[in-house]
């Protein structure tokens, strides 16, 4: 543990306004971050490169906003992101630190390299569920117990209650069991493994890409949980997998369309 910032270094000395980076014609793709998810991104850039652990100190907030040329409100913005990540913890009196939490970057098998407001990284991430998840699903469909399917029916259902009433925490939860559930019921550790850092990393990007509400794809997803649970239920592993495949291709498309709605409005 490191409790100075002897690391503060490896920040550039004045890097490229925050405003700058957002309306650059040059990167079409950073257009649609406010300045704070950059921020966040640079902050988490520099805890990776800076091979930063739980407990080391990060620079203040006055510091960072220097180093990255915005303003102390935007700095405090991303923190308040990264905290609510599990990324960074803020002690009144001494300061910010990297967080002793499962979903730090630095610690993950996946290294230092996934950035959560990278679109190219997100589309990789896709890629990546949708391998992990098709076949999870079609090892269920043959491999599932009574109760496994029991508790991805509940995961169905409860889903389509918070679709039905609004309830945006009863829907993300019972999201994460049902996929959780079905990964489960492939009776497959790696599998397990793999689908539940992938969901942590996609959660991640979610909570600072896109704003934590039911969109117009929650009622398509609610259909397609059915059918990828009518599938495993059935004993139908190819129609699992393809009905896993369409869920996960809509809904790549659907933070497609978001992020072109932030792009133009």
């Amino acid at each position: 543990m490191n409790d100075t910032p002897a690391a503060q270094a490896a920040l550039p000395t004045q890097a490229p306004s925050v405003a700058a980076a957002a309306g650059s014609g040059s990167d079409e793709r950073r257009d649609y971050r406010p300045g704070y998810e950059i921020v966040a991104e640079r902050i988490l850039e520099f805890i990776a490169e800076s091979r930063l652990v739980a407990g080391d100190r990060l620079p203040t907030e006055i510091d960072l906003a220097e180093r990255l040329n915005t303003s102390r409100a935007v700095v405090r913005e991303a923190v308040k992101i990264l905290s609510a990540l599990g990324r960074v913890r803020a002690h009144k009196g001494r300061g910010l630190f990297v967080a002793d939490d499962e979903g730090m970057l630095i610690t993950s098998r996946w290294g230092g390299f996934f950035r959560p407001v990278d679109l190219d990284h997100v589309l990789m991430l896709f890629e990546f569920r949708r391998v992990q998840e098709m076949a999870a699903s079609s090892l269920a469909a043959t491999r599932a117990t009574p109760a496994e399917l029991r508790t991805i029916e509940v995961a169905m259902q409860q889903c389509r209650h918070g679709f039905a009433n609004g309830q945006v925490e009863v829907f993300n939860q019972a999201d994460e069991d049902f996929h959780m559930g079905v990964a489960v019921a492939s009776h497959n550790t790696f599998l397990v493994s793999a689908v539940r850092d992938a969901r942590r990393l996609q959660r991640q990007s979610s909570a600072i890409g896109i704003h934590d509400t039911l969109g117009e794809g929650t009622e398509p997803a609610v259909v397609e949980h059915e059918v990828i649970y009518r599938a495993i239920r059935d004993g139908r592993p190819d129609d699992a997998a393809a009905a896993t495949a369409t869920h996960l291709d809509r809904t790549l498309e659907d933070y497609r369309r978001e992020i072109q709605r932030r792009l133009f409005g």
